[in-house]
């Protein structure tokens, strides 16, 4: 009989640096647990930001699945900006195709994508949202 499932949350903490705190006490599991399962996955991924799904059972159980890094985060650093445009039509930095193919190529796992070029276009329209422009793309 499988299990029946309290709650699913969807957080981000940074790579190896999960810490007990309000909330992880909001999914209601055992927080050393899954601070301590959550940097031993994560530590080759030092200074990211890692999004996870945590499902939660009523017997304070749980499972996650760690997803990679937001593409906002990705573009930041291919760019090499602390801060995104404000305003979309303000253009803060460029980065190359090949970057931008780079980053489709990591994301494709959790992109709603068939191909990588169809990934690239999702990738250069959170660039453009974010005042980035993507050279060779247009």
């Amino acid at each position: 009989m499988s299990k029946k499932v309290a709650k699913v949350c969807k957080l981000q903490f940074p790579a190896g640096g999960a810490k007990p705190g309000p909330a992880l006490a909001s999914a209601g599991i055992n927080m050393p647990q899954f601070c301590t399962a959550f940097n031993d996955a994560t530590k080759d991924r030092a200074g990211d930001m890692v999004p996870v799904i945590i499902t939660a059972y009523e017997d304070k159980s749980f499972d996650f699945v760690l997803k990679t890094t937001p593409a906002s985060i990705l573009i930041k650093k291919a760019a090499g900006v602390k801060k995104a445009s404000s305003n979309q039509k303000e253009i803060c930095a460029t980065i190359t195709a090949d970057q931008c193919r780079e980053i489709a190529e990591y994301k494709m796992p959790d992109l709603n994508a068939n191909d990588v070029e169809a990934a690239m276009r999702i990738i250069a329209g959170t660039a453009r949202n974010m005042g980035v422009k993507v050279e060779g793309m247009e």
